[in-house]
């Protein structure tokens, strides 16, 4: 058994796949109409099918029921964030956010209100906290990693 794609039901497939191209940089690698799969394991289903599919009525989809979302990763954080600060209407869940381990996440909401999370690269986290002059061991220690995955990480 494979994987293939986290399928979000969507109110509409036109401006759902435009949020998810400009806003998150994501690619049409097939379009079926009622069913459109973008790159990073996503894909998107108009209602009206998925009510089909489901045999219920359109009373029955929740939207917003923050009980999951889709997690990216990103490695230029800052410049995404900038881009995010320029989308008019963006609904944030919560602002950026920097975790105990230090890495930094923001959390926004679709058009259909999922939840959307986008956090720095793990990779970065390690390169930012080298370069302002902590030792291996004490990354290793503030991020609750190997010391081994902070060397990988200066490769």
């Amino acid at each position: 058994m494979k994987f293939q794609a986290a399928l979000l039901v969507v109110a509409d497939m036109e401006r759902s796949v435009k949020f998810y191209k400009e806003v998150l940089g994501l690619r049409v690698t097939m379009d079926l109409g009622a069913n459109v799969t973008l790159t990073g394991g996503v894909a998107l289903q108009t209602q009206e099918s998925w009510c089909e599919f489901i045999s219920k009525d359109a009373q029955s989809i929740n939207f917003g029921g923050n009980a999951a979302e889709l997690y990216f990763e990103e490695d230029a954080f800052d410049e995404f964030l900038e881009k995010l600060a320029a989308i008019k209407g963006l609904v944030y869940v919560h602002p950026v956010r920097e975790h105990s381990w230090g890495q930094r996440v923001v959390r926004f909401y679709d058009p259909d209100r999922h939840i959307l999370e986008v956090g720095e690269n793990m990779k970065s986290v390690c390169r930012r906290f080298l370069d302002i002059g902590m030792t291996v061991e004490a990354a290793a220690r503030r991020m609750d990693v190997p010391e081994k995955f902070i060397r990988a990480c200066t490769r």
